[in-house]
């Protein structure tokens, strides 16, 4: 695992999302960089890469919608019809492009968390895991269902944890007729069918 340094690289991707994204928008992406630095040390995963991947997963969440649009289609992803109804659900995948062309993040490993911090996928990696369930559980969030049973399983049973915060998550967007992303119904079916 190696030592966590808050080193010259961390704190220029630091710097630089502090004027990508509002106040409120950085004191999160903060919090959830300790988060996962946290639940990296807990399940022997490298805690730099937490941290990092922590800071940057919501580098593009202060984009413009036709931005989010034009970064995606630039790599030659095609949104959906959804997607292109609704932009802002790009922001995860067009975060990790900006994290690789602006910041300079090479690391898939850190690339791929970021893209897949707001639905999950199907079998994620003990990385993508911990950025997933960091962002939701990191300690400015407040008045989410189950909240204190999601941090504690979180700490004990990631997988459990990840199915509990899919399912709040389909609750939640289907109590407020809320689009629906595929990925994330696969995802919690994956991980209900994984836990110990």
């Amino acid at each position: 695992m190696g030592t966590i340094v808050i080193d010259e690289e961390y704190d220029r991707y630091r710097h630089i999302l502090k004027t990508d994204i509002s106040a409120k928008r950085y004191a999160h992406s903060i919090s959830v960089s300790n988060t996962a630095a946290c639940l990296a040390m807990r399940y022997g995963c490298d805690i730099r890469k937490a941290y990092i991947a922590g800071l940057v997963h919501d580098c593009a969440k202060g984009m413009k919608p036709s931005e989010l649009l034009e970064t995606v289609k630039r790599e030659g992803y095609e949104p959906t019809d959804i997607q292109l109804d609704n932009p802002e659900l790009l922001h995860a995948l067009a975060g990790s492009i900006v994290a690789r062309d602006k910041y300079g993040i090479t690391d898939s490993g850190i690339l791929s968390a970021v893209r897949y911090h707001t639905t999950g996928r199907p079998g994620m990696t003990d990385l993508e895991e911990i950025i997933f369930t960091a962002d939701y559980i990191e300690p400015n969030r407040s008045s989410i269902p189950e909240l204190d049973r999601i941090r504690q399983t979180a700490f004990s049973d990631i997988d459990e944890a990840v199915a509990l915060i899919c399912r709040n998550t389909l609750d939640y967007l289907d109590g407020n007729k809320t689009t629906v992303d595929r990925m994330t119904v696969e995802t919690y079916d994956y991980y209900c069918k994984h836990i110990k």
